[in-house]
């Protein structure tokens, strides 16, 4: 009788995506415009499982939009902080319903941990580090792990760490789509226009950048638009997106 050979169940481990994946794709899209990018990313599910990652701020409903008309059934992921102006909450709302956003996922700090290392909810006033890691971090990369690709709405115009911003790179071995990266403010408000989208409303306000409430204040005109966020800190990302770097020697991105 031939002796049963046992074969070890393995699980693979390797990186979804390598930095040499971003370098093709930045590559295969060099001079193609953002929609038909998206159309063939998402209609030839180029990209496996994706999901938009999506504050609801400033000008969140640019990225949305345009993917909603390709695809209203991408997931949509939302990190409600417990922070958030009312006024993002409420806008949120609208534009679900505005682009008929079907799969929209809001996504929690875990209570415990609150209970554990932010009981007053003051963290934000001395370790904004700590803060952003328990209320955005950790549940985002929860929430991320089974997907191979998120869209972010991030511009390289929005500040000095952006400035080298690519359609496509890599992060923890997930693909990280940029399909904004190249627009400017005039091209955003002129898309916002031509399709009637609202704005936030604490934009005319003076909020060119809107995150949580506690850590957001007003931009006077000609700041950096980010210049508003977690001001007085030596800190200007939240820990979902780090300062970009180039891929490789640099030569591959940005490129649009």
């Amino acid at each position: 009788m031939a002796e049963t050979v046992r074969i070890a169940d393995r699980i693979n481990s390797d990186p979804r995506y390598t930095e040499g994946d971003a370098v093709r794709l930045n590559n295969m899209f060099r001079g193609h415009d953002t929609v038909e990018m998206l159309t063939v990313l998402l209609r030839e599910n180029m990209l496996g499982d994706a999901a938009i990652v999506s504050s609801f701020g400033a000008e969140s409903a640019v990225l949305l939009h345009l993917i909603a008309n390709i695809d209203p059934t991408i997931p949509v992921l939302f990190l409600d902080t417990g922070k958030h102006f009312p006024e993002t909450i409420t806008y949120r709302e609208e534009l679900r319903a505005i682009l008929g956003l079907l799969d929209l996922r809001i996504l929690t700090p875990d209570p415990a941990l609150l209970r554990q290392k932010d009981e007053t909810g003051l963290r934000w006033s001395y370790d904004p580090d700590g803060c952003c890691e328990m209320r955005k971090v950790l549940p985002l990369s929860a929430a991320l792990a089974g997907f191979d690709a998120q869209f972010t709405g991030r511009k390289a115009f929005q500040s000095s760490t952006r400035r080298a911003l690519p359609r496509f790179e890599i992060e923890d071995g997930r693909l990280k789509v940029n399909p904004l990266a190249d627009w400017d403010k005039d091209r955003i408000d002129a898309y916002m226009a031509e399709h009637a989208l609202p704005s936030h409303p604490l934009v005319e306000l003076g909020y060119p950048s809107i995150g949580c409430s506690p850590c957001t204040t007003k931009v006077a005109p000609g700041e950096d638009p980010r210049s508003g966020r977690w001001k007085g800190w030596d800190k200007v990302e939240c820990g979902i997106h780090n300062a970009v770097t180039p891929i490789g020697d640099g030569s591959d991105d940005p490129i649009f």
